[in-house]
């Protein structure tokens, strides 16, 4: 089967054509600016150059609409036509409590995604026009539903509730729901593959750390924690987002600086994280990370804020855990950060953790980089969430 798999944001969109027989990429590229003056979308067939052309796309459904001519372009493309590809997998951010794993997509779910708008209002109603947009230049093709949430729907009770009066859960469903569910899935089964263990044996902590970063506890095949919340801004310091805070500072900093809720709420998902902490250096961990080496006080500053957290909800899962068995790294900053997982590691004695220096310098590749004397497993394993969605897509397609 040959599966489009499509990661609307709201003003961009990811596309992968994934051969589901070899789970190679067929192709793949990214429409940028939709909606906004100088939209670009870039293309690249495998094994041949990537293309990029400034076009208008005044929304989804014409950036849609651009993917699939690139697809089907008769120099460049890699099918004849719109028949060649079987299904399309979607990336959903949030199910909420609806969704404990991916669906094939109906009116039904499209309903409830909606629902869960209020949750998402920056991704979900993106997600839905792409859904709209395929179903409309597409018609018939079966697609699905691949949420971030679904993942950490195992969590139990007492980790997902927030110490607040219940009735919000009651009439709100206000509750720890979590994100990166389908890396987190993908990265801790992936981790067993290469260990030739049982994934139902393992008590395995991943850590997800790019300009969106979170943990997971992921206990004998399911998770019992993460680190996200309601939103993507609870948990570890990101690239622009706080993480945790005490939430009296929403206030203190309203009343201080004469702003409204909505005012402090920007600050803490665009202003803050490692862009905050080192005074706006940057919010890239590459920018962060030179700066540390150069001795830059604002940048050592956020550097060892996010490693510390980092370090403390390792510590925190695996005692929810009762032990850990192997501690994994994935995304931008997970997979191609020797310091920074050398950094985070060097918490972590306690759990008998040494690292082989030569494989910490490695990056891109599924590896074990503790020592062959380390008590507990360390390992860099690069994420693949289209292919996760892909996989999804075609056993629910096949049924």
């Amino acid at each position: 089967m040959k599966v489009l798999v499509i990661n609307c944001g709201s003003s961009s969109l990811k596309f992968q054509l994934i051969d589901s027989e070899t789970e190679k990429v067929i192709a793949k590229g990214l429409c940028e600016r939709i909606g906004i003056d100088g939209s670009l979308i870039s293309y690249t067939p495998a094994g041949g150059e990537k293309e990029s052309n400034v076009t208008p796309m005044a929304d989804h459904t014409e950036a849609i609409r651009l993917v699939l001519e690139a697809l089907c372009n008769p120099k460049t493309g890699v099918v004849k036509d719109l028949s060649e590809i079987d299904a399309v997998g979607h990336r959903i951010v949030h199910g909420g409590e609806n969704f404990t794993s991916s669906t094939i997509i109906d009116e039904e779910v499209i309903k409830a995604i909606e629902n869960c708008s209020e949750l998402a209002p920056l991704h979900n109603p993106a997600n839905l026009i792409g859904i709209r947009a395929c179903q409309k230049l597409m018609p018939g093709v079966p697609m699905v539903a691949v949420f971030d949430t679904a993942f950490h729907q195992t969590m139990p009770e007492e980790a997902y509730c927030y110490g607040i009066p219940y009735e919000y859960y009651e009439k709100y469903k206000v509750r720890r729901y979590g994100f990166h569910g389908t890396s987190h899935s993908y990265v801790s089964k992936r981790a067993a593959e290469v260990l030739k263990k049982p994934y139902e044996s393992l008590k395995i902590i991943v850590c997800h750390l790019g300009n969106g970063a979170s943990v997971s506890a992921v206990k004998n095949g399911k998770c019992v924690d993460t680190s996200m919340g309601l939103t993507p801004l609870e948990g570890l310091v990101m690239g622009t987002r706080s993480g945790d805070v005490d939430p009296a500072v929403l206030e203190f900093i309203a009343h201080k600086e004469n702003k409204s809720i909505d005012e402090v709420m920007n600050i803490l998902n665009k202003k803050s994280g490692v862009l905050g902490l080192s005074n706006n250096l940057s919010s890239d961990f590459r920018d962060i990370e030179a700066g540390y080496l150069k001795l830059d006080a604002n940048a050592v500053r956020a550097m060892k804020v996010f490693c510390y957290r980092v370090a403390k909800y390792i510590g925190a899962y695996t005692a929810a855990m009762n032990g850990v068995d192997v501690i994994c790294f994935t995304a931008g900053v997970g997979e191609n950060g020797p310091l920074v997982r050398n950094l985070i590691c060097n918490y972590l004695g306690y759990l008998g953790i040494t690292l082989d220096e030569e494989a910490n310098n490695k990056r891109g590749e599924d590896i074990v980089i503790s020592s062959q004397d380390s008590r507990t497993i360390v390992m860099t394993i690069p994420t693949n969430e289209e292919l996760a969605i892909a996989r999804d897509t075609v056993a629910l397609v096949k049924k």
